[in-house]
């Protein structure tokens, strides 16, 4: 079966930046029936193929116990700066994303969607790029048949009580674009729209095994049309 062909979408951050652009993106296309949003709180808005689960995230695995799905997206994240200590940072971006995993897992997810970050490496100094990587790591253990690993540079756009970090790169980061090539290319400033069209191209693509998204990349799959006979490929780094 074609991975178009896909029925039912679980998705996790619906309420964030890059969740309610692909929150969009998902009820806009014809690629899945239907698609459960799961957040802490209503989403206060309807649609006939949108089911809002409203859960609580220390219960996570519990609560979605029977559920079932064919692709699972995760877009949950929060800034160092809105966290407020490394202990909450670390709850969400990775505790919580691992939580949605192995639920996402038990749900017989054919393919795990995740965003991540650029540079995101176990082994790093940086808090939130070493948190990212832990969550890599343990993500590809769960042997997804697909695993995409999106992985932006800042993200740029608008959202309600915005870090002045976030609202710095939105407005700084076209103009430092230009001048962040070659290595420096995954760091790029990228609209979070793309990011959540990205998404839902990996979702689209076919492939199999674990993919990492950078940039280049994370445009590619935002213009990607779905696949009608998509094939097993190796994994790529």
């Amino acid at each position: 079966m074609a991975e178009t062909a896909t029925r039912v979408a679980l998705l996790a951050g619906a309420s964030g930046l890059v969740g309610g652009y692909l929150l969009d993106a998902l009820l806009e296309s014809g690629d899945f029936n239907r698609v459960f949003a799961v957040t802490r709180r209503p989403l206060g808005r309807e649609h006939p193929r949108l089911a809002n689960r409203i859960v609580q995230f220390d219960k996570l695995e519990s609560q979605l116990r029977g559920q079932t799905c064919d692709v699972a997206f995760c877009c949950l994240g929060t800034p160092l700066d809105e966290s407020g200590s490394e202990r909450a940072l670390r709850q969400v971006d990775l505790d919580y994303v691992l939580a949605f995993a192995r639920a996402a897992r038990a749900a017989q997810a054919q393919r795990f969607v995740v965003v991540t970050c650029a540079g995101a490496d176990p082994g790093s100094r940086h808090l939130r790029l070493r948190v990212k990587g832990e969550a890599e790591r343990e993500l590809e253990a769960l042997s997804f048949p697909s695993l995409d690993l999106i992985q932006p540079g800042p993200l740029l756009g608008w959202r309600k009580q915005a870090e002045v970090r976030q609202l710095a790169a939105t407005l700084l980061m076209p103009l430092v674009n230009p001048f962040l090539t070659g290595a420096r290319l995954p760091h790029r400033g990228i609209p979070a729209r793309t990011v959540a069209a990205a998404m839902l191209g990996a979702a689209r693509s076919g492939r199999r095994g674990v993919y990492r998204y950078t940039y280049a990349g994370l445009n590619a799959l935002a213009v990607s049309k779905p696949v009608l006979n998509p094939k097993t490929q190796s994994v790529a780094r």
